[in-house]
């Protein structure tokens, strides 16, 4: 179930939206009918971020132990490259 209430829910109910977001579901929110940002507890935000933190770990590890550098033109034409056969 997709629970969404409106930011000044946030002052006035916190409590309950503290409960949505510890049982594990986001809550969306919303100004003037509008999605504005979404609620979610560490664990849940850990999980979507853990993927990506390992990368940049691994990343910062390898650029450690290499001198090679590449230029924001040879990282993107790689890219490319890879993506267009």
């Amino acid at each position: 179930m997709i629970h969404i209430r409106p930011v000044s829910d946030l002052r006035n109910k916190f409590t309950e939206i503290e409960n949505t977001v510890r049982s594990g579901a986001p809550v969306y929110l919303t100004k003037n009918g509008y999605g504005t940002m979404v609620v979610l507890s560490i664990e849940a935000y850990s999980r979507l971020t853990e993927d990506v933190e390992y990368a940049l770990d691994t990343a910062d590890r390898m650029a450690e132990e290499s001198d090679v550098r590449y230029t924001h033109d040879e990282v993107f034409s790689k890219l490319r490259g890879s993506l267009n056969g």
